[in-house]
């Protein structure tokens, strides 16, 4: 049987330095930061979580600021997921535009894929963003961010997936992990768990000339999915095993686990939990204020704020 995919939990980028990168979410976005903390594979690198009030899943944006430690700028390509897109409201994209002309970034207006009209950007380590205008999207934006309600950002829209050759990825996505295809338009499937709204959608465009991805500093490293229960997440682990997939064992992020494995088309998947989220280490009004670590990093706090950019924000 099909795990049970209950839509997007969150999106995972690495980004250039720490600070354009609060500004640009936090600032220009009006998302909210609501956990900072380090990347639990390197701890001298932030680990920032950007999303609504209580960074409920499928709200979520996170990065990895990796600059001064070598790592190249990436190539956006086959194997990878191409573009976050997120909610706002019907009517809203005029004031967006002027919003991030004012600023200095580019606007373009796209294909309206799926007759929703969006916008495009770059953020500036070279990220690519649509904004989906929808009149499905019933999740409260973060009201502490300066924007109006009846424009701010309601979350994670969708996620447009390159691949090569988009059967096998399809047949993997609706058998394996229980997604439904939802409209194709052209070259692009859109597919969904959970519901067919903003928030559950993964589209996957197919390319047949397109050049593999290269990871890097303003690339998509990998975009997780949200199930229910730690023991769904260990039945869904044990069927892909079973299914021949190579998959991780259950990795303790604190705010949630994990499980990590890669689609036919070579995108990495997550496939995270609901629970305990973010509020299990500091109280909802004060989230991401503090620098929070893994209980098993506490030991290193001094030595881990010493080597951590300085940073600042609203």
């Amino acid at each position: 049987m099909a795990p049970r995919i209950l839509g997007l939990h969150h999106v995972t980028a690495t980004v250039d330095e720490a600070q354009p990168d609060l500004d640009f979410c936090i600032d220009l976005l009006g998302l909210r930061l609501v956990k900072k903390t380090v990347n639990f594979d390197n701890h001298n690198v932030y680990h920032f979580y950007y999303g609504t009030e209580s960074g409920a899943p499928g709200t979520i944006w996170t990065t990895f600021p990796y600059a001064g430690y070598g790592v190249r700028d990436g190539v956006r390509g086959a194997g990878q997921v191409v573009t976050t897109a997120f909610s706002v409201p019907t009517g809203s994209l005029e004031f967006w535009r002027h919003r991030l002309k004012e600023k200095g970034v580019v606007v373009a207006d796209i294909e309206a894929y799926f007759k929703e009209p969006a916008i495009a950007f770059n953020d500036p380590s070279g990220l690519r963003f649509e904004l989906i205008a929808s009149d499905r999207d019933e999740r409260a934006p973060w009201a502490g961010g300066g924007i109006s309600a009846n424009a701010a950002i309601r979350g994670i829209h969708s996620v447009t997936m390159m691949v090569k050759s988009a059967g096998s990825t399809l047949h993997f996505m609706t058998a394996s992990l229980g997604y439904l295809i939802i409209e194709k338009e052209g070259k692009r499937t859109r597919l969904a768990a959970g519901g067919d709204r903003p928030g559950h959608y993964i589209d996957v465009l197919e390319d047949f000339s397109a050049h593999s991805a290269i990871n890097g500093i303003g690339t998509v490293h990998h975009v997780a999915m949200a199930i229910g229960s730690a023991e769904e997440q260990i039945a869904v682990r044990d069927q892909l095993l079973n299914e021949g997939v190579g998959v991780t064992d259950v990795r303790d992020r604190t705010y949630f686990t994990s499980i990590y494995f890669r689609e036919p088309g070579g995108v990495l998947f997550e496939i995270a939990t609901m629970k305990p989220g973010f509020a299990v280490d500091e109280d909802q009004a004060t989230l991401g204020r503090a620098l929070k670590l893994p209980p098993w990093e506490e030991q290193h706090r001094e030595s881990i704020e010493a080597n951590l950019a300085r940073v600042s924000y609203k």
